[in-house]
């Protein structure tokens, strides 16, 4: 007589999952890119890049579709047919369609209506269907009417981001960031910048970093509209926001992937200054970028900084989120960035002075 554990090993839970775990072993880890910036380096502050654009689905997503797909599999939340559902702002969505294609599972996106057509069109290139709304806060209500419309599985990034992961280790982001670090001038980074959407990301990274008795602080970098900064310094979880208008980190809620004790620092990021520094950075490292790397680098100059101010030595390590092919009619159309946020000045002098550079040797 089989078990419930033969059915489980054996099955097509069993088969999703080895699928998963092969599409991985064909995969490289992501590049770690040194940017030696002239003042920093000189006063012996180095910055770094882990270039998470280079995935399969070409974002940091793809490893949190990866672990939310095997942690819906392992605790039997999806099986053979089974539509999976995801709130997003795009780039998850791009990811977890690709997974649901490599399942043969039905996907369906729901996403703000403002989200850029090239992820609208990737969504669809892996044979995901998308369900727009008007606003961000609009999407959790109608993810989960779409699943109790299709009889699926929500798969609430907001929710399992931070719990989906493994944080010790077994090739998590944070275990490969500071394992490629480990040949540097300051191997252990003096800070780690992420943004936050689901704060999956920030949750892993925090962790392991305590876990490792690192001696590595972790800011978060937040852009115009965000909740979070406020929900940090309060801890009051019923606050709400206007909505971010930097693709893929920000949120109009708070989330409970974001685990506000794990984070040392927030610095409040202008968009005028995360679009500059997207610019700046893609000029110094030759490639176009996506707007929510722009707001980690402005970021990371203000705590270079500061580094730089107080006679710190030390090393500032960040990822870059997605490429910037993703948003030609949006962040890299001049007009549409002019009339979305206007054309005022960069507000942090040392991004002035970089962008001024880069303008200039262009």
């Amino acid at each position: 007589m089989s078990t419930t554990a033969d059915t489980h090993c054996n099955g097509w839970v069993s088969q999703a999952i080895e699928r998963i775990q092969a599409d991985y072993q064909r995969s490289a880890d992501t590049h770690l890119i040194a940017l030696p910036l002239a003042p920093f380096t000189q006063a012996g502050i180095d910055l770094y890049f882990k270039d998470e654009s280079t995935h399969p689905t070409g974002s940091l997503k793809h490893r949190l579709a990866r672990s939310l797909f095997l942690y819906a599999l392992c605790n039997g939340w999806i099986q053979s047919g089974t539509t999976v559902v995801e709130a997003s702002s795009g780039s998850t969505a791009v990811s977890e369609a690709y997974f649901a294609r490599l399942l043969g599972l039905p996907f369906v996106a729901v996403m703000p209506r403002s989200t850029s057509a090239e992820k609208v069109d990737l969504i669809r290139f892996y044979g995901g269907t998308c369900h727009f709304v008007d606003h961000a806060a609009q999407v959790y209500d109608a993810a989960r009417q779409v699943t109790a419309d299709t009889g699926g599985h929500y798969m609430d990034q907001f929710t399992y981001a931070e719990r989906a992961t493994d944080w010790r280790g077994n090739n998590n982001i944070a275990q490969s960031m500071f394992a490629q670090m480990s040949l540097e001038r300051c191997p252990v980074p003096r800070w780690v910048v992420v943004g936050a959407g689901t704060g999956g990301t920030s949750a892993t990274i925090g962790r392991f970093i305590r876990y490792q008795c690192l001696n590595t602080q972790l800011c978060v970098a937040e852009p115009e509209g965000s909740v979070f900064t406020a929900y940090h310094r309060s801890g009051d979880a019923s606050l709400c926001a206007s909505g971010s208008r930097i693709e893929g980190i920000g949120r109009p809620r708070v989330e409970a992937s974001f685990i506000r004790t794990l984070v040392d620092r927030m610095i409040d990021i202008p968009d005028v200054d995360s679009i500059a520094a997207m610019h700046a950075l893609g000029h110094l490292l030759g490639r176009k970028l996506g707007p929510s790397t722009g707001t980690n680098f402005a970021a990371m100059l203000i705590l270079a900084d500061e580094m730089r101010q107080r006679g710190e030595q030390g090393s500032v390590l960040s990822l870059i989120c997605d490429a910037g092919e993703r948003y030609p009619r949006s962040y890299h159309d001049a007009d549409w960035v002019a009339r979305t946020f206007g054309n005022r000045p960069v507000t942090n002098p040392v991004l002035a002075e970089v962008q001024a550079k880069t303008a200039s040797s262009a």
